[in-house]
């Protein structure tokens, strides 16, 4: 096993990563869906409605609710943060980023933006 994926498991054991079918219901209970997926890959791939555009570049500074860099709606530690990339695991990368600046109710979607599309989510 390569150490990029030893740590991509150690990221996942922390997370309850959410299935494409259940990004839905984190919606309606105020989750907030984050698309880390760079500008390229977006307008190749396809937009989700609604999701909160934040590069992976920035995601931290954006989501820290102590960050002078922060978003309007990253108001405090629990903000619900789903992450989306490509696949589903940039954002398992990212979402354990997030619960190491305290954000703990931060997680990612399994099999990112193409699971959502094959569930007819997008």
């Amino acid at each position: 096993m390569s150490r990029i994926d030893d740590v991509l498991a150690a990221a996942r054991s922390r997370l309850r990563r959410l299935e494409a079918g259940e990004v839905p219901a984190a919606l309606e209970r105020g989750a907030l869906l984050v698309d880390i997926r760079p500008a390229a890959q977006r307008a190749a791939e396809g937009e989700v409605d609604g999701a909160l555009l934040i590069e992976r570049n920035v995601l931290e500074w954006r989501a820290d609710p102590t960050s002078d860099a922060r978003l309007p709606q990253a108001k405090d530690d629990d903000v619900e943060w789903v992450v989306l990339c490509s696949e589903g695991y940039t954002s398992s990368l990212a979402a354990a980023a997030l619960q190491d600046l305290g954000l703990h109710r931060a997680t990612d979607v399994v099999g990112g933006y193409h699971a959502l599309k094959a569930a007819s989510l997008v």
